[in-house]
């Protein structure tokens, strides 16, 4: 009709703002994180490079290198873990970033990082909370994350 104005809105237009809200609301879903997994990747970024120092000393200088953590029963050195072989002017830290993460290296005391060049499959878990981080090396490449795996029931 000429003479009224038109009220509401179009389909076409109602389309367009659901779908806006819909890219909006999956973006804002996506870019939420779970603060203990983002806790858990950075201590494993964090630790993967601390153990490639440990081992290009260990190689440099010829030394034998192992990295234990501590035993969380029986921890009276106030370490999260150590650097055992390392020279004392070479200081690398001993304490994880969040004081709830345990480490648990897979089917030994301690990760061999030296003084061969090639050292051997070695595999470490990370905990927090109620997740886990792997970390590993084949014995050539450097440790490295492997998997994020969840703890179940």
């Amino acid at each position: 009709m000429p003479g009224r104005p038109t009220r509401g809105f179009t389909l076409l237009e109602l389309l367009v703002v659901l779908a806006l809200l819909a890219v909006a609301v999956g973006t804002v879903s996506l870019a939420i994180r779970d603060p203990a997994a983002t806790q858990l990747e950075r201590e494993a970024e964090r630790l993967a490079a601390l153990l490639e120092a440990a081992r290009a000393e260990a190689r440099a200088a010829g030394l034998s290198v192992l990295w234990q953590p501590a035993r969380i029963e029986n921890n009276t050195s106030g370490q999260d873990f150590r650097f055992v072989g390392l020279p004392d002017s070479l200081q690398l830290p001993t304490h994880w970033l969040n004081p709830e993460v345990q480490a648990h290296v897979i089917g030994a005391p301690a990760l061999v990082l030296g003084p061969d060049p090639i050292i051997g499959a070695q595999r470490l878990t990370l905990a927090l909370q109620d997740r886990r981080i792997t970390l590993e090396t084949d014995g050539l490449l450097p440790f490295a994350i492997a998997n994020e795996v969840p703890r179940g029931p």
